[in-house]
């Protein structure tokens, strides 16, 4: 038990060290102070992911540690980050000022965007960085895990998922600086939601497919059915990036066109009613959805429940998600949004909700 829990906090600490260490670039944020100067965000993120997983590998490579380590102590892994979350969500919130009630302010937070070290440790960053690396961790782990025990016959989708969430990951950090302009960084606080959340829900809840699948025997997948996976996971990601990407130009460029030929169209300046934004009012939405379902198909255990819970909880999450932030921005903007919705009255599903 104590090899997880050290294992664990391990990761912890070696995320922190190289994060504040390893040099990386210095950016404005959307988000700004109190006197109106954007905050300034130091992205490393891709770098430290790579330096921990890759070391992970080299050292399970060199026989210093076993392939499918977190698989081992994966209960315990769990339930020492179930504590740590805990104890970060009480230390985060309750010195902090009262926002709302307090169950409220436990679960949603209290402090917006909690920085140190002149903005060198940025909470939400860390958070993000830290769910990341643990998830890929698992991810390597409990595919390893399956691999030891059925060799040669080990399910190609296995490796396709392994694969996919890679680059989920990897293209997550690679354009860290555009989500600094998503919700999570705009909107959110950092409680018990956020950052339990980045410290149990993301590294384990994210890996119940591979999970729950680790030890069964490899399914037939035909080829066909991987390429078809593969297909949905990458239009789901088209969905997802372009449209967090078209916002992103939007907002620092707002008169250039995004990628080069979709030029902006705005109301009153502030809202986009083209490209992606013009097929529904949370277009990115429905892309992780499609990620989530590509996932789901990779493993190829269709009748297995296990799997089906991560786009699930997507569905859970960004539906709630889609009506406090129409809400929102109905507030923030006023007739401009009354307007943007009567032009794409499609919510995340364009045609359909």
């Amino acid at each position: 038990m104590l090899t997880g829990v050290l294992v664990l906090l391990g990761v912890y600490a070696l995320v922190l060290g190289l994060h504040l260490v390893v040099p990386g670039r210095w950016v404005d944020g959307y988000l700004r102070d109190a006197e109106g100067r954007p905050y300034r965000y130091h992205l490393n993120g891709l770098r430290v992911f790579v330096l921990v997983v890759g070391g992970y590998a080299l050292a399970c490579q060199a026989g210093l540690l076993p392939w499918d380590l977190f698989w081992q102590h994966r209960w315990v892994t769990l339930g020492t980050a179930f504590v740590v979350g805990l104890l970060f969500t009480g230390w985060i919130v309750l010195g902090a000022a009262p926002v709302r009630g307090l169950l409220a302010d436990l679960y949603l937070g209290r402090i917006a965007d909690p920085r140190w070290l002149g903005g060198r440790l940025d909470a939400k960053m860390f958070l993000y960085l830290v769910g990341a690396t643990m998830l890929a961790l698992n991810l390597v782990s409990f595919t390893a895990h399956h691999v030891a025990l059925y060799g040669a016959q080990a399910s190609p989708g296995m490796f396709l998922h392994l694969a996919l969430f890679g680059f989920f990951l990897m293209e997550y950090l690679w354009f860290e600086e555009v989500h600094l302009y998503t919700y999570d960084f705009v909107a959110e606080r950092v409680g018990f939601k956020l950052g339990w959340g980045c410290l149990v829900f993301y590294p384990f809840f994210y890996a119940v497919g591979a999970w729950s699948v680790a030890e069964l025997p490899p399914p037939s997948q035909p080829t066909w059915a991987l390429v078809l996976a593969g297909l949905v996971f990458v239009s789901g990601w088209v969905l997802a990036r372009g449209a967090n990407m078209q916002k992103f130009y939007f907002k620092t460029r707002p008169t250039a066109p995004a990628f080069g030929w979709i030029q902006p169209e705005a109301l009153g300046g502030r809202i986009l009613v083209n490209g992606w934004w013009g097929l529904s009012r949370h277009i990115n939405y429905l892309g992780e959805l499609g990620m989530a379902t590509g996932l789901v198909l990779s493993l190829g255990h269709l009748a297995e429940p296990g799997p089906w819970l991560y786009p699930l909880y997507y569905v859970a999450l960004l539906v709630p998600r889609q009506l406090a932030d129409d809400r929102r921005c109905a507030e923030k903007y006023g007739a401009l949004w009354a307007d943007y919705t009567r032009r794409v009255p499609s919510r995340i599903i364009p045609w359909i909700y």
